[in-house]
């Protein structure tokens, strides 16, 4: 027994020592990744000493003798910590994940083949001007000098994510930083979504009815927009009522950059003039919003250039700093929702499906075949199309199948398109920019994804929407509201309007500018901009708070910054809730009414805020996710599921009986007739159900953060087994759908595990203070680096979270002095 034993103790001693020695050589070689900070280099492509200097938080501060340089050394700062960021946001563009993740995401692959984005930024590259065609060959350089170091010294593959997809870095190109701004044009663009839905839509219920979900915008005549099955008469209800299809929301496309509307894009930008700034110097403030990961798509960087510094939020891959400020201007972005995208269904010819119709006869298509090479799996090989109106996608995408006639394919017109792309010479020029006149003229060259540009320089603001404005023609059948025939000549368009139709505000008499992805202006169609908006109610909070102040500050900018107030909130529960509140007599402990009384006692008590302490903000959104559903899912049957968010605009209208709204809260299915009272303590009561089922039946001790997680999850790492617990970056967060600070959910469909999840938000945030430059504040939702292992890997994150910033100076002393080192290049004889 006692030899027994003596094995026994023997061979758990050698488990645990080959443990030990395991965990320690997969420690080393991950470990060989992590860039040495403070380190001297000696490389070709610099034209003297390069200086990286890092500071407390990896941020780096890039010196150089000539711009070149200093864009160099973006490049290698970029490839340092996000190496393997950047290679895949390439393969997604160039449609070439596949080669090394398998089936999961040809689908992805195939779509990113047709837009054929990268093929059209390669085009884009001599249509550049000179000093960006210089800034993106020192980039490019500066990237692959990383990239060969890596290679010459064996530094752990440059990143841990290679040892498990291996595959050859290809070196950096020009042409990959333009089309990585192509790639972030796909995921800010939801028109050709929303086209889908409102023409489904619209067959099933009417046009009448489509306007209770899809509002739009009420000036625009949208009665006399035809019904689309008028339009295309071939189209069937089964079609129609075919289940929602949205490249990226299926399972394992989770490297996809196909969003849904709901997540195409958001952010807040506001500004002060000289007349409401406290210390007599204009502010702004800008967080642009994107889907969240780990790490984040922002990183914080300062170049030191000849016209003077810049600092602020870059994204690995291309050479500028797309959001912050220099010493004389600060700049902000926010998606302008312009629509352009427009869908066209182009004929078929009978006698010859490789031919479509066209104003002119039949034409045949433009194509060119494909292979998409699929790791240990076979090569698929596809017939790219092109008609006059821009590429054909297939059916199997956005639910287009549901839209699309027999004898028709759908085919895009979008401003991305272009293979005559200016937008990097734009970014590169902004940096260069010195006042709000100067910056507004050069973003001429702006070409897409469309976005409203906030400025201010030491005296004026202003508002500028950037990129191209489709000209449609005024008797559009459609109205580039939902897909046109291809052949019809008043639903094609017409060029661009020029730069100046769009809508510009300089110095406006208030003295504040600011924008939530509201509709800024109303024009008449075809200037009216867009239909859709990407907001209705952050913007009233944002006015109220403005008007709370004469003058304000960075730390009011800040506050509004991180209000976490639903406006959406105080108007819905009083209209909801109006005869439910205080009814009955106290119903008894454990029961469901008891239940259904003590929220509604927790709402009406409750000012708004979505604080993530709270249980009140649950209560909220569940009620109202459960309340739409039930609202809409008799009349929409299984395309219920193209409304995966609650929608105010919806619910406002159903319970105050706008334009017969109300009719919505009669089941039609039933013989009894249901009022809205009825649907509104019906979905009450569910939705406590599912919370109790999930967090108990103790409603005081349930907290919204909880549920509303910001997911910063790795997009290839995110989902494996223990790894997930090393790479995923998940905390408790307050805000929600409707607040400035926006903390967007999951959503989905009735049934989706954790539905509120904080999937979608500032993964930057800046404040500028041209009074005082170096009193300016930045933040970034993960750190700097890319590497798991890396103490910067999240500590931004834990600032970010409680609403916290850090400074990036101008002064290159301060910049230089403490930190965690600098990193040295120096030309290679």
């Amino acid at each position: 027994m006692l030899t027994l034993f003596r094995w026994l103790l023997r061979i758990a001693t050698a488990l645990v020592v080959l443990s030990v020695v395991v965990v320690v050589g997969v420690y080393y070689f991950l470990s060989r990744s992590l860039p040495d900070y403070d380190a001297t280099w000696q490389v070709r492509g610099v034209s003297g000493t390069v200086e990286i200097a890092r500071n407390t938080w990896a941020v780096p501060h890039v010196f150089g003798p000539t711009d070149a340089d200093v864009f160099f050394g973006l490049g290698f700062a970029h490839a340092q910590d996000r190496l393997w960021q950047m290679t895949i946001l390439r393969r997604t563009v160039q449609g070439r994940l596949s080669e090394v993740f398998g089936e999961r995401t040809v689908r992805t692959d195939e779509l990113m083949r047709r837009l054929d984005l990268y093929t059209l930024a390669q085009e884009s590259v001599a249509v550049q001007d000179n000093d960006t065609l210089s800034a993106l060959d020192a980039y490019a350089r500066g990237v692959n000098a990383w990239i060969n170091l890596v290679n010459e010294r064996a530094l752990g593959r440059g990143a841990p994510e290679y040892f498990l997809f291996p595959g050859e870095i290809g070196l950096w190109q020009p042409a990959d930083s333009i089309a990585i701004v192509k790639l972030m044009a796909v995921q800010l663009s939801g028109h050709l979504e929303n086209e889908v839905r409102r023409s489904r839509l619209s067959a099933l219920i009417g046009e009448e009815r489509t306007v209770d979900l899809m509002p739009g915008d009420p000036s625009a005549g949208m009665a006399a927009l035809p019904d689309f099955a008028s339009l295309f008469p071939g189209l069937t209800d089964s079609q129609l009522a075919m289940a929602p299809s949205v490249p990226g929301q299926a399972p394992g496309e989770a490297l996809s950059p196909f969003n849904s509307i709901e997540m195409a894009g958001a952010s807040n930008a506001w500004a002060a003039g000289v007349l409401r700034s406290a210390n007599g110097g204009t502010l702004l403030a800008n967080d642009p919003h994107l889907p969240f990961a780990a790490p984040s798509i922002w990183y914080l960087a300062r170049l030191d250039l000849t016209s003077g510094a810049v600092t602020g939020g870059t994204i690995p891959g291309i050479p500028a700093v797309l959001v912050g400020r220099s010493e004389a201007l600060g700049w902000g972005l926010t998606t302008a929702y312009l629509d352009d995208q427009d869908l066209f269904l182009e004929e078929l010819n009978p006698d010859n499906p490789q031919e479509y119709r066209t104003p002119d006869g039949w034409t045949a298509f433009e194509t060119r075949r494909s292979i998409i090479t699929v790791a240990d799996s076979d090569p698929v090989t596809i017939t790219l199309r092109w008609s006059e109106n821009g590429p054909i996608l297939p059916g199997t995408h956005y639910s287009l199948a549901a839209v699309t006639p027999p004898g028709h394919v759908a085919a895009l017109s979008w401003t991305a398109l272009a293979g005559d792309d200016t937008s990097m010479s734009a970014a590169i020029g902004l940096m260069r920019a010195q006042t709000v006149d100067e910056a507004i003229a050069t973003m001429e060259q702006y070409v897409a994804p469309a976005q409203n540009l906030t400025l201010i320089d030491r005296e004026h603001i202003a508002m500028q929407m950037i990129g191209r404005m489709p000209r449609r023609d005024s008797a559009s059948p459609t109205r580039g509201m939902m897909p046109a025939p291809g052949a019809d000549p008043a639903a094609r368009w017409d060029g661009f309007f020029p730069y100046e139709s769009n809508p510009r505000f300089v110095d406006p008499e208030t003295g504040l500018l600011g924008n939530t992805n509201n509709k800024p202006l109303d024009r008449p169609f075809p200037l009216h901009v867009s239909f859709n908006w990407g907001d209705t109610v952050r913007i009233q909070r944002w006015v109220r708070l403005m008007r709370q102040r004469s003058v304000h500050t960075r730390e009011s900018f800040i506050e509004a910054q991180l209000d976490t107030v639903s406006q959406a909130a105080r108007l819905l529960l009083p209209l909801v809730g109006a005869e439910l509140w205080f009814q009955g007599e106290p119903a008894e402990p454990g029961t469901a009414e008891s239940q259904r009384q003590l929220a509604l006692q927790l709402l009406a008590d409750w000012n708004g805020e979505m604080s993530e302490h709270l249980p009140e903000p649950l209560i909220y959104a569940a009620w109202m996710r459960e309340l739409q559903f039930r609202l809409i899912r008799d009349e929409l049957g299984p395309s219920v599921d193209m409304f995966t968010h609650m929608e105010p605009e919806f619910l406002e209208r159903v319970f105050r009986n706008t334009d017969g709204a109300g009719v919505w809260c009669d089941v039609i299915q039933s013989a009894v007739v249901e009022t809205c009272v009825d649907i509104a303590r019906t979905a009450l009561d569910a939705a406590l159900l599912d919370l109790t089922r999930t967090y108990g039946p103790a409603i005081e001790s349930w907290r919204w953060g909880d549920a509303h997680q910001a997911t910063h999850d790795h997009p290839v790492l995110g989902d494996v087994p223990i790894l997930r617990h090393f790479v995923n970056i998940r905390q408790s967060t307050s805000g929600g759908d409707h607040t400035l600070m926006r903390g967007r959910t999951a959503g989905g469909p009735p049934g989706t595990r954790e539905p509120f999840l904080n999937v979608h938000g500032a993964g930057y945030r800046g404040v500028y203070d041209m009074a005082d430059p170096e009193a300016s504040v930045f933040i970034i939702s993960t750190g700097e680096s890319g590497h798991p292992l890396s103490r910067h890997y999240d500590d931004l994150g834990v600032l970010w979270r409680r609403g916290e910033y850090i400074p990036m100076t101008l002064d290159p002393d301060l910049a230089r002095a403490g930190g965690v080192g600098i990193t040295r290049l120096e030309p290679r004889q």
